[in-house]
């Protein structure tokens, strides 16, 4: 892992004025930078700030994993248990639906809530998420039902995402950015971790024209996080060494295997996805907002971990994905 792997992610990202690509491996820690933070910005650095999108989701998962080592919530209760009365599930199997089945995607619940994309078309190019609101979650809520019985069918949902943060916030009587800062991003050290979209961050780009900052008012823990390189090495730092961290529990947990992907090799564990390179576990995660395109992965057998960060949306920077893929695991 070198500066010509950069190079290599910088090629395959047209339009990006910004990528990052952050190394972890025998212990030593390096990130390369290539570019701007914007067209006319400063140079990016290891403390740039990019929208991290669905990678939001493993933050999520630690924080559901670390509820359940304190006590504060059991993974397998009855998920209405844990929700406000506007937010709770109905229709047949909805009070079978556990905290457990959010965090695997095997809820039944759709990808999106019901109304999202309506409400979403005036800003669809650019910031789809801003205008849907906590009453227009409450009254999705009530239109809901499942396409298929808990756990038993596998389908990546936002909608289960950002309901599982919901009810953790509701449980802990606290706003899932705060509550996120402070058992996971305060304990594990990644001070530029947040959720805050009016603060200072790299410009992103959608086929060349820049985007505003990504808002998910409503539904923040599927996909409102921002980080840097260096919050992101700290981060896969911890999953690596989970002993070493003030999280020991939750970041084994997140990391342990629950199911069998369909028609793959692949497994889920709690968000992440988890598949095996040269006989070793490999465990990753994408995203992207419409105007980045993010992927974190590490391989804790051989300690070695990557994130690579770029300011243009994903259908510009499907080789920027392959590319972080190869270089995770040509790198173990």
């Amino acid at each position: 892992m070198s500066a010509s792997d950069l190079a290599a992610l910088a090629e395959a990202t047209p339009g990006a004025t910004s990528v990052t690509l952050a190394v972890l491996r025998d212990g030593h820690s390096q990130v390369f930078c290539h570019g701007h933070q914007s067209r006319t910005g400063p140079p990016t650095t290891a403390d740039t700030v990019y929208e991290m999108g669905s990678i939001t989701k493993t933050f999520t998962a630690l924080l559901l994993a670390e509820l359940t080592a304190r006590g504060d919530i059991d993974p397998r209760a009855p998920l209405n248990s844990y929700l406000p009365r506007e937010l709770r599930l109905h229709g047949p199997g909805a009070d079978r639906v556990a905290p457990l089945h959010l965090a695997t995607h095997t809820s039944g619940l759709p990808a999106l809530p019901p109304g999202l994309l309506r409400k979403a078309l005036p800003h669809l190019l650019t910031n789809p998420y801003l205008p849907y609101t906590d009453e227009d979650l409450a009254r999705s809520v009530h239109h809901t039902r499942l396409t298929h019985p808990p756990g038993t069918h596998f389908g990546y949902s936002n909608y289960g995402a950002a309901l599982l943060g919901r009810a953790m916030a509701h449980t802990t009587a606290t706003p899932y950015p705060r509550l996120l800062d402070e058992r996971v991003c305060q304990p594990l050290g990644l001070p530029a971790t947040h959720c805050r979209s009016d603060s200072p961050q790299a410009v992103g780009y959608n086929t060349g024209r820049p985007m505003p900052p990504w808002q998910c008012p409503a539904l923040p823990a599927a996909g409102a996080l921002r980080s840097t390189a260096n919050d992101l090495l700290r981060y896969l730092h911890a999953h690596i060494e989970p002993d070493n961290s003030p999280l020991p529990a939750a970041l084994c947990t997140v990391q342990e295997a629950q199911l069998r992907l369909p028609r793959s090799s692949g497994q889920i564990c709690l968000i992440w996805y988890r598949n095996q390179v040269k006989n070793q576990p490999v465990i990753t995660h994408a995203g992207a907002t419409r105007g980045f395109t993010t992927f974190i992965g590490f391989a804790p057998h051989t300690k070695t971990a990557i994130a690579a960060l770029a300011n243009t949306n994903a259908t510009r920077a499907a080789g920027f994905l392959r590319q972080a893929y190869n270089i995770l695991h040509t790198g173990m």
